[in-house]
Formats: C-alpha cells, structure tokens, sequence
C-alpha cells in the first residue's frame, strides 16, 4: 500500500480440492489476492489441501482467513441445510479450531471467518443460523486475545447480529458475481449469475469500490478463468489508484 492512498482488500476462495480432484489454481490466486478464504473439510478441502494452501498464504503474506460452510461435500455447500443453531455452533466451532491448528503450525493463524456458499446466502436472512454462526466466533474468541472478524454481504442480518454482538463486521462486494436489485446475489441456478469476462468483473469490482461500504472483493476461486479475473480486478483498481491490503 501506499500511504494517503485508499486501500482495498482482494479476497478468495482457495483449499477447495479434495484428495484427487482439483478445483481451482491456488498458487496463482495467492499470489494475486490479499485475502485467502480457506475451506475448511465441511464443504470443501483436505487436510493435505488446507496445510499447504496455509503454507503457501503464509509464504506470500496473504492473510488466512476460515471459509465455513454446511457438511455438504457432495453439495460442495451450495444446497441449504436446516440444520439446528447449536448444531451449526458446534460445527462452525470445529472448523475453526482445525483451520486454524493447521494455520498456526505454519507460522500463521486465522485471522477472520467468511461463510461459504449456501450458508453465506442463508444468513442474509436466516436471524437464527445468523446468531448460531456469530456464537462460534465469540466461543473460538474466549480462547484469543484477539477477536475475529466476519465477513458477510452488507445489509445481512449475519453482519447486523454480528455488530450487535461487538464483532467487527467486514462488508464485501463480489466480481464476479450478478447482483438483484436489492443488493442481493443472482442465484447461481440463474442465467448470467456469474460474471466470466474479466474486463467486466474489474468493472463492476471497482464500480462497487468507488461507490463507498465496500471492505473487500472477492473473486471465486473456482469460477472459469480465476486468474484472469482476479488479474484483471487487481489491475483495475490499482489503476484507478487503489492500495491493495488485508483488512486484519
């Protein structure tokens, strides 16, 4: 970053292979973001997978941060689930403690919580995952001196319960994905719910930065052509005169 300049983090989602399959171009992605969402085994990810994707953020000083999601791996937790509050606590709470095991045994830690996929869309409006999920942050916090941010989609009951509770809320904004009028996200069973040409994704990433209560962007790691997009989003905004940093 430079100083008197605005700043800007740049985050994704990453650690999401499992075993022989492989999704996504993590190197690449950390050596372009500044924020890393890493999958925590839920919906996404091994152990092998997250303690090297770990390593490798620590290497490039890319801040970690616990990509928590549903035990849906065949639903790579993009499908609902009615789980019950002290259920989604406890689980929210294990992954936690096992991203950030692995963190810290490569030098670094979990630095803020970011819900994934169908839980992130949840919690939008969903008060009662809303509150279970800002319970597993302030239990994993009574073990840190220092407590986690969360980071959510602005106007979300998730961020409001979350402020309420003394949490730092951290707004985000997505490149590559479609909004609805409301500031709400295009599900992605809809036509144009994602956004794969990368002058469009750093269009609208810098549209929704320059338009102010914005904290964060994100691009998917595992949208068509991850690289270029989040390339073309970091061009853009340092163009336009942005520093690029995490936000812990």
């Amino acid at each position: 970053m430079h100083p008197g300049r605005p700043s800007t983090d740049i985050n994704a989602d990453v650690g999401e292979s499992f075993g022989r399959w492989r999704l996504g171009d993590d190197e690449a992605m950390l050596g372009i973001v500044t924020s890393a969402n890493v999958a925590c085994g839920f919906h996404a990810g091994d152990p092998l997978t997250l303690r090297r994707t770990c390593m490798a953020a620590v290497e490039r000083g890319v801040a970690i941060g616990a990509q928590v999601g549903y035990r849906d791996l065949a639903g790579f937790g993009r499908r609902f689930v009615d789980v019950a509050a002290p259920d989604l606590t406890a689980d929210v709470l294990y992954q936690l403690g096992a991203l950030d095991g692995i963190a810290r045994a490569a030098g670094g830690r979990v630095a803020y919580l970011k819900p994934h996929g169908a839980l992130y869309n949840a919690i939008v409006t969903h008060e009662e995952q809303a509150r279970a999920m800002v319970e597993a942050v302030l239990a994993f916090n009574r073990g840190y001196d220092a407590a986690l941010p969360v980071l959510g989609l602005p106007g979300s009951a998730f961020l409001a319960v979350a402020e309420a509770a003394g949490l730092t809320a951290v707004r985000e904004a997505f490149a590559d994905r479609a909004y609805r009028g409301d500031g709400t996200l295009v599900p992605r069973s809809e036509p144009g719910a994602v956004l794969t040409d990368p002058a469009a994704a750093a269009d609208q990433a810098l549209r929704l930065v320059q338009a102010g209560g914005v904290d964060s962007v994100c691009v998917h790691g595992d949208s068509p052509d991850a690289v270029a997009l989040a390339t073309a989003v970091r061009t853009r905004l340092t163009d336009a005169g942005f520093g690029l940093g995490a936000f812990t």
